[in-house]
C-alpha cells in the first residue's frame, strides 16, 4: 500500500485515542480549559455515564467569537508560549477540543466579559459547522453528546453507567483539592448530585476541600506536612499510621498544581510508611509539589497524567524524609475511628458485646468478672465481693516473668519515686496531663488501662512494647555499620553493563549495609560481603533487585527494608508477651516510652497500639450528654 496522507477526521481520531479514553477523560479535559480560563464556578453534567452527555458550564474569561474556529483545530491553544518547557497551565497541546468533536457530537457556547452576546460552534464526528450567534451569560458551556459514536468499537470497552460514572466523580475530587477557590458542582440523572463550596486559598481553606473530598475525619487523622530542598517545596497532609484504607484510591500527588498519577510519588509514599502500615493496607495522602516549570517534564503523555523530574532522587528522598520528620514530629496520636468504632461496640445490642446465657442474654456480674481472667488483683482470690474496691496499690504475691525485678520489662528508675509517692489509684497529677496519662489496672493480661484528665487510653502492651524494640533496633542498626559476613568464595552476578556501573556508584553506601560488592569486569559485580543479619540469603536475587531500584530511583531502599524487616521480626519476638502480668511502674514507663518513641501508635505490622475514648463520648454512652 502506498504511503499516503492521513486526513484530517482521522488524525484527530488518532489523538482522541490517546486523549479521550473515556467520559472522565472528557470530564477532565473540559474541568481543566475552565480552570486555565480563570473560573471560579464550574458546573458539571452528565448522563448515561458521561456517554450520552456531558455538559460543563464556567464563569471564565469565555472564548471571543473570532477565536472559535481556532479553539476546535488541532495545535491551537492560548496557553503555551515559545518555551515548552515553561508551562504554567493546566493544558497546552491544543488537542482536546479537536479530538473529543471527532468522535462525539460537541458544541461549545462561550461569550466574554466584554462581548455584547454569545457565539456557537459545533462539531459532529469531525465535521465543523460555521460560527452562529447564540445566547448566554459570561462564561463557556461545553457541550458533549453521544461520545464515540463515530468511533463505535471504542463502546465495547465502556464499563458500566455506574462504573463511568465514579470515575468521573473521582476526576472531579481530584480536581477540586487543587483549587479550594472554586466552586465545583456535579450533577445528572446518573448520580447523587456532588456539590463542593468554595473554600478559599488559604491553609484553612484547602484543608476545609480536602475534607470536603476525603471526608470530615481526616484533618483529625492528618499530619501537616512542610518541607523544601534544593528548590523543591513540598506541602500538603500525610495521615496518621493508624487511619489507613485498603486501596491507594486516596492518595492525592500534585506538581505545580496538576493532579498526577505517577509511580515515583506512589513509591516515595510506600517507603515512608513501609514500617508503619500493614502490607495490604494504604495511607491516605495529598501532596504538592511546586517547583520550576523547568525540572519537570509534564508532556511525557497527552493526557498529562504522567510526569517525569529531572532529578527523581532529589524528589523521592524529599518525600519520604519530610513525612517520616513529619510523624515523628506529630508525636503519639490515635486514629480518631478507632474511638468511633469502640463507641459503635459499646452501643446496645451490638453483637460484639452480646454474650449468650441467662437474663436477656447477659451473664451475672461476678461470672462476668470471673470469665474475664482479670488481672486486678495479680492474685487468686477473684470470689472478692464485687461491692470492695480494687486497690492497685495493695501487696501483690510475687509471680513469674515480668513481675520480677530482674526480668522487668522497662526501665522504671525515672517513676519510681512518683509512683512511690501516689501508687497506681492515685496516680501523680503530673502523669494524668501526659499524653498517655497514667496505668490504672492491667486486663485480660495483655491491656493496660490508663486515665488522663479528660479521656480513657486502653493500650495493647505486646503491640505497644513491639514498636519500642523495633525502633531501638532500627536506631542500633543505622547508627553504624551494619555487621557483616564473609563469602567463602566471592558471589559472581552478571548483570547488563549500565547496572554494574550504577552499584557500583553506590558501593560505599551500600559497604555501610554490610553488602560488600566491586566490578568484576564490565558486565558483572562481585560481592564478597553480605549483611549478617540476613543469614543464608539470595545474593543474585538481592543484587538484581537493588539494581533496577537504583535504575528506578536511585537509591538502595531495598537493602535497608530488608534489614528493617528484620528487625521488626526480632522486635516480635522480643517484645512484651501477651498474657505477662505488669507492675504498676512498669505499665506506667511503658507509657512514657510510647510517648518519647516516633511512631508508637502503630506496631510494627500497622495495628494500633491504642485506642482513646474521650470522657465526652463515655458520658454520652451513659446519657450523661
Amino acid at each position: 500500500m502506498p504511503i499516503r496522507q492521513l486526513s484530517e477526521t482521522m488524525i484527530n481520531q488518532i489523538a482522541a485515542g490517546e486523549v479521550i479514553e473515556r467520559p472522565a477523560s472528557v470530564v477532565k479535559e473540559l474541568v481543566e480549559n475552565a480552570l486555565d480560563a480563570g473560573a471560579s464556578r464550574v458546573e458539571i453534567v452528565t448522563a448515561g455515564g458521561g456517554l450520552s452527555l456531558i455538559r460543563v458550564t464556567d464563569d471564565g474569561s469565555g472564548i471571543p467569537e473570532r477565536e472559535l474556529a481556532l479553539a476546535v483545530a488541532r495545535h491551537c491553544t492560548s496557553k503555551l508560549s515559545d518555551d515548552i518547557h515553561d508551562i504554567r497551565s493546566l493544558g497546552f497541546r491544543g488537542e482536546a477540543l479537536p479530538s473529543i468533536g471527532s468522535v462525539a457530537r460537541l458544541s461549545i457556547r462561550s461569550r466574554t466579559a466584554a462581548g455584547d452576546s454569545a457565539a456557537e460552534i459545533s462539531i459532529e464526528g469531525g465535521r465543523v459547522s460555521a460560527v452562529k450567534p447564540a445566547a448566554a451569560n459570561r462564561g463557556t458551556t461545553v457541550e458533549v453528546r453521544d461520545l464515540f459514536f463515530a468511533t463505535p468499537a471504542r463502546l465495547k470497552f465502556m464499563k458500566g453507567e455506574r462504573a463511568e460514572s465514579s470515575a468521573t466523580g473521582d476526576v472531579v475530587k481530584r480536581i477540586a483539592i487543587a483549587f479550594p477557590a472554586v466552586r465545583f458542582t456535579l450533577a445528572g440523572s446518573d448520580r447523587s448530585t456532588l456539590e463542593l463550596p468554595a473554600t478559599g486559598d488559604t491553609p484553612e481553606g484547602r484543608l476545609a476541600r480536602v475534607a470536603q473530598v476525603m471526608g470530615a475525619d481526616f484533618p483529625d487523622n492528618a499530619i501537616a506536612i512542610h518541607a523544601m530542598r534544593d528548590g523543591v517545596h513540598l506541602a500538603g497532609h500525610v495521615s496518621i499510621p493508624s487511619y489507613t484504607r485498603a486501596n491507594a484510591l486516596q492518595q492525592y500527588a500534585y506538581v505545580n498544581g496538576r493532579p498526577v498519577r505517577d509511580k515515583l510519588i506512589a513509591g516515595a509514599i510506600r517507603g515512608a510508611f513501609a514500617d508503619v502500615l500493614p502490607r495490604d493496607r494504604h495511607a491516605v495522602t495529598v501532596l504538592f509539589l511546586s517547583l520550576d516549570p523547568a525540572t519537570v517534564d509534564v508532556n511525557v503523555h497527552p493526557a498529562k497524567a504522567d510526569v517525569r523530574f529531572r532529578d527523581p532522587g532529589l524528589v523521592r528522598g524529599l518525600i519520604v524524609g519530610a513525612i517520616r520528620e513529619a510523624m515523628a514530629g506529630a508525636g503519639i496520636r490515635a486514629a480518631t475511628t478507632g474511638a468511633a468504632g469502640m463507641m459503635a461496640a459499646f452501643r446496645p445490642g451490638a453483637a460484639s458485646y452480646s454474650h449468650p446465657g441467662p437474663a436477656n442474654g447477659h451473664r451475672s456480674y461476678e461470672a462476668a468478672f470471673r470469665a474475664s481472667g482479670s488481672s486486678f488483683d495479680h492474685g487468686s482470690n477473684l470470689a472478692r465481693s464485687p461491692q470492695r474496691p480494687l486497690d492497685m496499690g495493695e501487696a501483690r504475691p510475687a509471680r513469674g516473668g515480668f513481675a520480677e525485678n530482674d526480668q522487668a520489662a522497662f526501665d522504671t528508675r525515672p517513676l519510681a519515686s512518683a509512683d512511690a509517692r501516689a501508687g497506681i489509684a492515685e496516680p501523680a497529677e503530673a502523669l494524668l496531663g501526659a499524653v498517655l496519662g497514667a496505668a490504672r489496672a492491667q486486663v485480660h493480661e495483655n491491656y493496660i488501662v490508663a486515665q488522663t484528665r479528660d479521656s480513657l487510653i486502653i493500650v495493647d502492651q505486646h503491640a505497644a512494647h513491639e514498636r519500642l524494640v523495633y525502633e531501638a533496633l532500627k536506631n542500633a542498626l543505622h547508627s553504624r555499620a551494619v555487621p557483616s559476613q564473609m563469602l567463602l568464595l566471592p558471589e559472581i552476578v552478571d548483570l547488563p553493563e549500565e547496572d554494574a556501573e550504577r552499584l557500583a556508584m553506590h558501593s560505599e553506601t551500600l559497604a555501610k549495609f554490610g553488602l560488600g560488592l566491586e566490578r568484576f569486569g564490565p558486565g558483572a559485580v562481585a560481592v564478597r560481603e553480605t549483611p549478617s543479619m540476613l543469614g543464608e540469603t539470595n545474593v543474585q536475587q538481592l543484587v538484581r533487585d537493588l539494581a533496577d531500584e537504583i535504575a528506578d530511583n536511585d537509591t538502595v531502599e531495598t537493602l535497608k527494608e530488608r534489614l528493617d524487616r528484620i528487625a521488626a521480626t526480632m522486635a516480635c519476638h522480643g517484645s512484651v508477651r501477651s498474657g505477662r502480668l505488669l507492675k504498676a511502674e512498669e505499665m506506667n514507663a511503658l507509657l512514657r516510652q510510647m510517648e518519647a518513641t516516633p511512631g508508637s501508635g502503630t506496631c510494627n505490622h500497622g495495628r494500633p497500639t491504642y485506642i482513646e475514648l474521650k470522657l465526652a463520648d463515655i458520658e454520652r454512652l451513659f446519657g450523661r450528654r
